[in-house]
């Protein structure tokens, strides 16, 4: 099965940058559907991007334009580049196969 290791979240003022990565061992994820999912204290959890098998990628409405997925197949790693955060991106972020997911990396909007 395979696993999922997320990292790259830490503390970024508004307007800031950061990238995370969701490095998968045990298993090839070049072809998979991905996703990165969302989830701040409190709230219910939020989809914020998917990509499927053939590359077609969905963003949610309040991350279009300013966040990115990118496979990287030879790294067998997919990431998540965040421009332009906002206090409300504040979550722990989590990507997922469908199959499993990852522990989650914390990301902090804060000035």
């Amino acid at each position: 099965q395979v696993q999922l290791v997320e990292s790259g979240g830490g503390l970024v003022q508004p307007g800031g940058s950061l990238r995370l990565s969701c490095a998968a061992s045990g298993g090839d994820l070049s072809g998979s559907a991905m996703a990165w999912f969302r989830q701040a204290p409190g709230n219910q959890r939020e989809l914020v991007v998917t990509i499927t098998m053939t590359g077609e990628e969905n963003y949610a409405d309040s991350v279009k334009g300013r966040f990115t997925i990118i496979r990287d197949n030879a790294k067998n790693t997919v990431y998540l580049q965040m421009n332009n955060l906002k206090p409300e991106d504040t979550a722990i972020y989590f990507c997922t196969n469908y199959f499993s997911t990852g522990r989650g990396t914390q990301v902090t909007v804060s000035s």
